[in-house]
C-alpha cells in the first residue's frame, strides 16, 4: 500500500455469503490492524435463533450493533470490522461510535449470495435466511464513506480497490464510489 491513512476504521459489509471475512482479512492485513469478525459478537439467543432459521429482528440486532460499537471504541488506533450492517441505521449506529468510519459495501445477487452460503456447511448462518437478509438491506452507496463493490470479482483485485480508495483522505473523495458491476443492483 502506497499511503496508509494515520488511523482507518472500516467495515466490511453486506449479507451472508458476500465474503467479508475474506475481504475483511485482506484489508486488516494490508493496513496492519486487527480484523474483529462481527459474527464473533452475536448472543448465544441470536446465533440459536439463526442456526434454526429463524431471522434476526431490529431488536435481536441491538445490543450486538452496541457491542460493535463498543468494540470499535476500543481500538483508537484503528480496526477492520466484518458485519453485515445491512439497515442504515445499523450503519448510523456504528458511526455514532467512530467519527470517520468508512465501510465497503460487497454487492451481489440474491442467487449468488444463496450460492455462497449453501456451500459452508455447518455455519450458523443457513441458506433458507438469504431472502430475509435481501429484505433488511438498505443500499447504502448514496452514504457518505461507502465504496460499493462487485463481491464476485477476484479477492485479489478487491483488496486493489479498497487499498486504492483508503488511499484518498474521506474529505476530499465524493461521498460515496462504487466499482459493482451494473448487473449487481440490488
Amino acid at each position: 500500500m502506497n499511503f496508509v491513512p494515520s488511523k482507518v476504521f472500516l467495515v466490511v459489509m453486506g449479507v451472508a455469503g458476500c465474503g467479508k471475512s475474506s475481504l475483511g482479512q485482506v484489508c486488516a492485513a494490508h493496513l496492519r490492524l486487527p480484523l474483529l469478525e462481527g459474527d464473533d459478537f452475536h448472543s448465544a439467543s441470536n446465533v440459536n435463533k439463526m442456526r434454526s432459521g429463524v431471522a434476526l429482528s431490529d431488536e435481536d440486532r441491538q445490543a450486538w450493533l452496541d457491542t460493535l460499537a463498543a468494540q470499535l471504541q476500543a481500538h483508537p488506533a484503528g480496526v477492520v470490522l466484518t458485519c453485515s450492517a445491512l439497515r442504515q441505521r445499523y450503519r448510523d449506529r456504528l458511526r455514532a461510535a467512530v467519527p470517520g468510519l468508512r465501510f465497503v459495501f460487497l454487492s451481489l445477487t440474491q442467487e449468488e449470495a444463496r450460492e455462497r452460503v449453501a456451500a459452508r456447511p455447518g455455519h450458523l448462518f443457513p441458506v433458507s435466511l438469504v431472502a430475509s437478509q435481501f429484505e433488511t438491506l438498505e443500499d447504502p452507496s448514496h452514504e457518505p464513506g461507502v465504496l460499493r463493490v462487485d463481491a464476485t470479482r477476484p479477492l485479489a483485485e478487491l483488496g486493489a480497490q479498497v487499498q486504492q480508495w483508503l488511499e484518498v483522505p474521506p474529505g476530499s473523495a465524493p461521498v460515496a464510489a462504487s466499482v459493482s458491476h451494473p448487473s449487481l443492483e440490488v
